[in-house]
């Protein structure tokens, strides 16, 4: 099995010039965990629920309301993201893709085929995938 069988494909990206506020909120509306960020439609990092929560830390602390809203609105994605990111290509093995998810001890892999990003294979992929393989009747 290929990482392009199981990949989600379109995934929601950032730019890094996008704030705090819109990847906070897609986050919460979208319910995901990461995004590749693109810049002119090359992919040059990922942004984490736990950078933006780690971002999002600042403005807890904040006590007045334009305080939160002025980080929220400059502190920006590519200031937070992680540059360069791990990528796989739609042919890699599954195996492979899941190994290098745990031997990095990251959550997802961007996935490109010519430079461009075609989808993100996902921890939550790999477990979708392996409970579909269990639950099928095996032959005796």
């Amino acid at each position: 099995m290929k990482v392009r069988d199981r990949m989600t494909r379109q995934p929601v990206v950032l730019a890094p010039e996008d704030n705090l506020r819109k990847a906070r909120r897609l986050m919460e509306e979208r319910g995901l965990r990461r995004f590749p960020v693109l810049d002119n439609g090359v992919l040059v990092g990922i942004v984490t629920d736990r950078d933006i929560r780690a971002a999002d830390i600042s403005c807890a602390v904040v006590q007045e309301k334009r305080y939160e809203d002025y980080i929220l609105d400059h502190v920006l994605v590519g200031g937070i993201m992680t540059p360069n990111p791990i990528t796989v290509h739609p042919d890699t093995p599954l195996t492979e893709a899941a190994g290098i998810i745990l031997e990095n001890k990251i959550g997802g892999l961007p996935v490109l085929e010519n430079e461009r990003l075609v989808g993100m294979i996902t921890e939550t992929d790999l477990i979708r995938t392996l409970t579909e393989m269990l639950k099928r009747p095996s032959s005796s």
